[in-house]
């Protein structure tokens, strides 16, 4: 600790970052990520169906619809058709292939034109300028009162990536905005808050850097919602860990003229509940290494070296930081000896002890004052009150669940205009609905007719046929569904297809396709939320029992957590469905959403039980639950509201389901900090008293009163935690170190 406050090693440790972050930004990769989620699991049938295509001869190319209309609805007629000839073929002039159609529909009043597009142009950088060209050249000559939309999986891949341009930069110039902001709120200081925040910055950036790095040698894909959720974690955590350590080292300023011996003393109080926090939230996330789904596995790696970065950047860049500024850094309200009122705000450590008079309450009178006090000693006053009337509001909330649907077509993920879901969309109207999206059916050579006469007496296919052979023995039939893609009635038919034509004799036949997909994703979101959400509650019951050096304490703060936790999903869902207007829940949200609210939620009753249990040395368990509730009301509420306001800045990020994790999460963290933190985990500890601490023991390593100090103190001071010996309002407050 000496090294990172002395006078010249405070230097040397912030010049020694600065080198380590500036060749990380010299040599790591600085390559934005801009692909839409990876959400198709490696193993999954539509997966196996994607592989073997690779075996056909026109592998290697997904095909670009172009939808042709009249503006006003009317019929095309033979000039509408020619001018749909005319758009195709300038439009694989682009591409370099020959067009298919047009492919008039039976109202008359559209066509689709169809160009096969090389997969590796889409697939890298160059395709949004592909698709770019390519609607420029359609719409070069189109003839007044014509429509033409470009839809298809080029599209598509080419509107994500568009919706993500400079969507980095508007995060992080959001997400920096509110977190300044907040702390200078916080600090009520000119000056104070561009310490922290300079270092949070600096931590992103290489964090995201690193993420990329670490992605790229481990093949992990870091799409662009996860590096947004990254950026968020960063931003949000760091400023955790800051706010922490901060109003710790004002607290011991207040008690010491020696500010580094004060900075130190700080580090050593706030490290554990910071590093308990980390560790949790990491452990966490690296839970989704075993997920199914590629999505998940990337936030999860990803999202732990940001974290471990702002860990890092925390607990070193930060505190040198504050070591080379000074005391002046708080102007103008800077903290010093006796500057406060009378009462004593200590740290109660295990051998330290204070002779104060009582209350008429009961407690101390160095017990804090303020409206957290107030609250505190309200709430351990009629605990049991307290607690029903929080659980059956949160329960109330959680009913916000029911009846929710979950699961958002293709068209449904955008929040921002997109050409391809128009298009789609227009298609639908003219066609069946299938018709952009096809259902691809594999089946072994020889086998293709009863496949075929299998698929064909499935309830909502519009038609089956054949489209080639591969020369390792298998054929493929191309089946048009009557319902859009990624709707239920497209999933119940790709379900009831598969268990068609796995009747079929020999036929080995297996089903692909956009549809299939999607119906393999939300399997796939099924088993990692039955695998990974008690994985994640395990992980956080382990850490906290290691952090608290108890049993019952970690099995009532994960219960309060959980409960909270689905409070948040369901006044979250209300929110994002009822009142934002959105069709219904992604089905990625509710693993996503229990994740961050489990582990991040759980972090301000690690904040707060840690200092309990620092309290619970010298006080009983329902006094230091009121002392640590009132010392550490300030900055866990500053906390709370500065990482619910960062989740809230997802909301920048263009796609539905990073909106809705970032409301249910930030709506969650505001439950935890104003509602479980602040009312019922005191209560719960109130109730079960000093056996919350079990086996350990708060108290194990304190000196009893009237027996001798190794200091050589005598212990002739009334010890705090002796609740027998009243003392007259004209004792004095004394600390016997």
């Amino acid at each position: 600790m000496r090294v990172l406050t002395g006078r010249l090693t405070a230097w040397m440790i912030l010049a020694a970052v600065l080198l380590v972050s500036g060749a990380v930004f010299a040599l790591a990769s600085s390559e934005g990520a801009s692909e839409a989620p990876q959400t198709l699991p490696d193993t999954s049938e539509a997966a196996l169906v994607s592989q073997v295509q690779q075996e056909f001869p026109d592998a290697g190319s997904v095909p670009a619809v172009l939808v042709v209309t009249r503006q006003d609805g009317g019929v095309l007629g033979p000039e509408g058709t020619a001018a749909a000839v005319g758009a195709g073929e300038r439009m694989a002039e682009v591409v370099g292939a020959a067009p298919q159609g047009p492919i008039p529909s039976e109202d008359g009043a559209a066509a689709l034109v169809v160009v096969p597009v090389d997969v590796e142009s889409i697939s890298n950088e160059q395709g949004s300028e592909l698709v770019r060209d390519m609607r420029a050249a359609v719409a070069e000559g189109l003839d007044p009162g014509l429509e033409a939309q470009l839809t298809g999986g080029p599209a598509f891949a080419a509107d994500t990536a568009a919706a993500f341009e400079g969507a980095d930069f508007r995060l992080l110039a959001a997400t920096a905005t509110v977190v300044a902001v907040l702390l200078i709120i916080t600090y009520r200081s000119p000056v104070l808050w561009l310490v922290p925040l300079v270092v949070i910055a600096v931590a992103d950036r290489v964090a995201s850097l690193l993420v990329s790095t670490v992605g790229e040698a481990l093949g992990v894909t870091v799409d662009g919602s996860t590096s947004g959720i990254v950026s968020v974690l960063v931003f949000g955590a760091g400023t955790n860990y800051a706010l922490l350590l901060v109003s710790r080292y004002r607290e011991e300023l207040r008690r010491t003229e020696n500010r580094r011996q004060a900075l130190g003393d700080a580090y050593r109080g706030a490290v554990p509940a910071i590093v308990a926090s980390n560790i949790t939230v990491v452990l966490a996330l690296l839970t989704l290494l075993l997920a199914t789904l590629p999505n998940y596995r990337s936030l999860g790696l990803s999202a732990a070296v940001g974290l471990l970065v702002a860990l890092a950047y925390a607990l070193v860049a930060l505190p040198a930081a504050l070591a080379v500024c000074g005391r002046g850094l708080f102007w103008p309200f800077v903290p010093r000896p006796g500057r406060d009122t009378g009462r004593v705000t200590a740290d109660s450590s295990a051998r330290r002890r204070l002779t104060v008079p009582t209350t008429p309450e009961g407690f101390r009178e160095d017990v804090p004052s303020g409206v957290w006090g107030r609250i505190a000693s309200g709430v351990v006053t009629r605990p049991a009150r307290v607690l029903i009337s929080c659980v059956l509001i949160l329960v109330i909330l959680a009913f916000g669940l029911l009846g929710t649907r979950i699961g958002l077509s293709q068209t449904e993920q955008f929040r921002t205009p997109s050409e391809a879901v128009a298009g789609l969309e227009t298609a639908a109207e003219h066609f069946p609905a299938g018709v952009t999206d096809p259902v691809t059916v594999l089946t072994r050579t020889g086998t293709e007719a009863d496949v075929l006469e299998a698929v064909q007496g499935v309830e909502g296919v519009v038609s089956a046929v054949p489209a080639g052979e591969s020369d390792t023995g298998w054929s493929r039939i191309t089946v048009t569904l009557d319902a859009a893609p990624a709707t239920d009635r497209s999933e119940d038919s790709v379900v009831a297809l598969r268990s068609a034509v796995d009747e079929v004799p020999g036929s080995e036949a297996i089903v692909g396709g956009p549809v299939a997909e999607a119906v393999d994703t939300s399997d796939g979101n099924l088993r990692d939320l039955a695998l990974i959400a008690p994985l994640i509650l395990l992980v956080v019951f382990v850490v906290l029992t290691l952090a608290l050096r108890a049993l019952i304490a970690p099995l009532l703060l994960l219960g309060a957590t959980v409960l909270s936790s689905l409070a948040a999903l369901g006044l979250g869902t209300f929110v994002t469905t009822q009142i934002l207007g959105f069709p219904g829940l992604d089905v990625s949200v509710p693993l996503y959403s229990f994740l961050f609210l489990v582990a991040l939620g759980v972090d301000y009753s690690v904040f707060l039980v840690i200092r309990a249990r620092e309290e619970a040395a010298t006080h009983s368990t329902r006094e230091a639950m009121v002392r640590a509730v009132a010392l550490t009301g300030g900055v866990i509420t500053s906390a709370g509201i500065v990482l619910a306001s960062v989740f809230v800045v997802l909301g920048v990020l263009p796609l539905i389901v990073l909106t809705q994790v970032g409301v249910i999460v930030a709506l969650g963290v505001l439950l935890d900090t104003f509602v479980v933190r602040t009312l019922v985990v005191p209560a719960l500890f109130t109730l079960v008293g000093e056996r919350v601490w079990w086996p350990g023991d708060p108290r194990r390593g304190v000196t009893p009163a009237g027996e001798a100090d190794p200091d050589g103190s005598d212990g002739s001071a009334t010890s705090v935690a002796d609740d027998s010996a009243p003392a007259s309002t004209a004792d004095t407050k004394e600390f016997h170190p």
